[in-house]
């Protein structure tokens, strides 16, 4: 008779795994969003001068630019971008002034954001398929639609990806001019955490604006009418867009 210590099958628990979309990176995220404004208050109740705790909430929005940089895989492509932005708040922290001329810094780097999105459209792939893409791409019952073959056939899709970067980047200005106004006319304490408050209703409004827009400009009927693509075929797209990047890198 066996012994039933000996047969019992080892089983995985799913249910204690972390959701996949709470990641590494996710939570890096929200420190990074979260770490300088509470570092800035905790600086002020301390009872350090605004510019110092400006200062200081700007070197730590730069040491983890420098961390996630470091960090950083190939796939990242826009990590030096963001560390330069980064890095550049920092630099504007340096110089001495008025504290709402401080306050207002942050404006002169999303109106910077702004602008790379609005320049997008004229490059190769305009910035919100290039951030959406690895995200949302053979999801949602798309499975095998890559959407790099439809990008190259379908001028109503380039024409919708085009138009909600657009979209983005005038919110980004309007966000920019806000805070411009934020940092002149509230009190002062009370600016760094409404300008944060700005960006979050700003990403979220932005996120229901584009997605409705994506569903009545027809982009998901685009997707799921095109034909799935193999595996292999798969694979061979993706090598042959490796190799025409080395090609255009080359020239």
């Amino acid at each position: 008779m066996q012994s039933p210590t000996t047969t019992q099958p080892t089983t995985s628990q799913p249910g204690r795994q972390r959701p996949g979309w709470l990641g590494p990176g996710l939570l890096w995220f929200a420190f990074d969003l979260l770490g300088p404004t509470a570092l800035l208050y905790g600086l002020l109740w301390q009872g350090y001068s605004l510019y110092l705790a400006l200062l200081a909430s700007a070197s730590v929005s730069a040491v983890t630019a420098l961390i996630s940089y470091w960090r950083g895989t190939a796939r990242q492509r826009f990590a030096p971008i963001m560390l330069a932005l980064a890095l550049a708040g920092f630099g504007i922290s340096l110089i001495t002034g008025s504290d709402r001329f401080l306050l207002a810094r942050e404006s002169v780097l999303t109106s910077v954001v702004g602008a790379w999105f609005l320049a997008s459209i004229w490059k190769e792939r305009p910035l919100t398929y290039v951030f959406t893409r690895p995200l949302l791409e053979q999801r949602f019952g798309t499975h095998g639609r890559l959407w790099e073959p439809i990008w190259e056939r379908e001028p109503r899709f380039r024409h919708i990806w085009r138009a909600s970067t657009v979209m983005w980047a005038v919110a980004l200005f309007i966000d920019a001019i806000l805070r411009v106004v934020m940092a002149y006319t509230l009190p002062v304490n009370t600016v760094p955490i409404s300008q944060m408050g700005l960006m979050i209703v700003t990403m979220l409004v932005m996120q229901v604006v584009t997605n409705v827009y994506y569903v009545r400009a027809g982009l998901w009927a685009i997707i799921w009418q095109s034909e799935p693509v193999s595996e292999g075929a798969s694979r061979r797209e993706q090598d042959a867009q490796r190799t025409s990047s080395l090609a255009r890198m080359g020239r």
